[in-house]
């Protein structure tokens, strides 16, 4: 492997029932990781990814603190393993996923990080009554069509609706209020998407409607210890790392409200000379925008034990 290289974080949307099971059963830091997490948020989070229900495990308040332990599981496994030497030259999450990176270049204990996770989640979900907000998938259009759709319905309403994931080129998220949402569905089909669909979550994510969210959060991130990492972490809201701990805690309170800025990371780490992306967390789906957003790239899934090994034999 290319020692210019960089580890990414999936976020809401990669969990499953029965993920990391052949992780857990040769590596013990699967199992420890979890007990941390379940230890701060108080509920076994291995036995509901191992056991289930999906309703649940699909719950926003437990989706997060899974997905954090979930990444960071997986990191530390890649270490044990014989991984992250040479370090990665930058790391970066996807939404949710940006906590883990933090973790993991060691600006945030894991237990910090948790406790804000829960918070971060708990927020979320009260922020806007379920039903009432959505998410919604565009696929086929460029980022300038979907934007202006958004704007066009806002401006027709006043109800919120935006471009919010900018996940890969053609394949952008909206969030909004739910009737909103639903119409630029439906001018997104008259424009020519091929294909544009509610997506299953109750949150409105990285709209203004997590602005309340937001306001709160910051209160519990100004009191959460943390440093700036040990490893660059590139914001989603800025594409950028922080250069202070107070800039460090402001992007993760924006980060609620603002758009998930995919793309352009991945630009940004072919631009300074990066030339293998891993992904470390469950699932493939930040491997799958990755190959859409770069050809060029190197790209390996650290969540499986097959995929970890032939990484760390690279």
């Amino acid at each position: 492997m290319n020692v210019n290289y960089a580890v990414v974080f999936p976020g809401q949307g990669s969990q499953s029932i029965g993920m990391l099971a052949d992780l857990a059963a040769h590596y013990p830091q699967v199992i420890d990781t979890f007990a941390e997490v379940s230890a701060v948020v108080g509920r076994d989070l291995w036995q509901l990814v191992c056991d289930g229900p999906a309703t649940e495990l699909d719950q926003t308040e437990n989706t997060q603190p899974v997905m954090l332990a979930a990444d960071v599981a997986v990191w530390r496994c890649w270490q044990a393993a014989g991984g992250g030497t040479p370090a990665p030259q930058a790391l970066a999450g996807h939404s949710l996923g940006e906590y883990s990176a933090l973790v993991c270049a060691e600006a945030l204990t894991l237990p910090v990080a948790a406790q804000l996770v829960a918070e971060r989640a708990r927020l979320m979900q009260a922020a806007v009554p379920v039903g009432a907000g959505a998410m919604a998938a565009m696929i086929g259009l460029d980022d300038a069509q979907v934007t202006t759709l958004c704007a066009e319905q806002q401006a027709l309403t006043g109800a919120i609706v935006a471009a919010v994931n900018f996940n890969a080129p053609g394949q952008v998220v909206i969030a909004g209020e739910r009737a909103a949402v639903e119409q630029v569905l439906l001018t997104a089909k008259a424009a020519g998407a091929k294909r544009a669909l509610l997506l299953p979550v109750s949150v409105p994510s990285h709209c203004a409607l997590m602005q309340p969210a937001a306001e709160a959060l910051r209160a519990a991130l100004m009191n959460s210890p943390m440093q700036l990492p040990r490893l660059p972490v590139i914001h989603n809201v800025s594409v950028t790392a922080a250069a202070t701990v107070d800039e460090l805690r402001e992007l993760l309170a924006q980060q609620i409200y603002c758009p998930v800025r995919w793309v352009e990371t991945i630009q940004y780490f072919a631009q300074t000379g990066i030339q293998t992306v891993l992904e470390a967390g469950p699932g493939k789906t930040l491997v799958g925008l990755i190959k859409r957003i770069d050809k060029q790239l190197t790209l390996g899934a650290l969540g499986e034990l097959d995929g970890l090994n032939a990484a760390v034999g690279q």
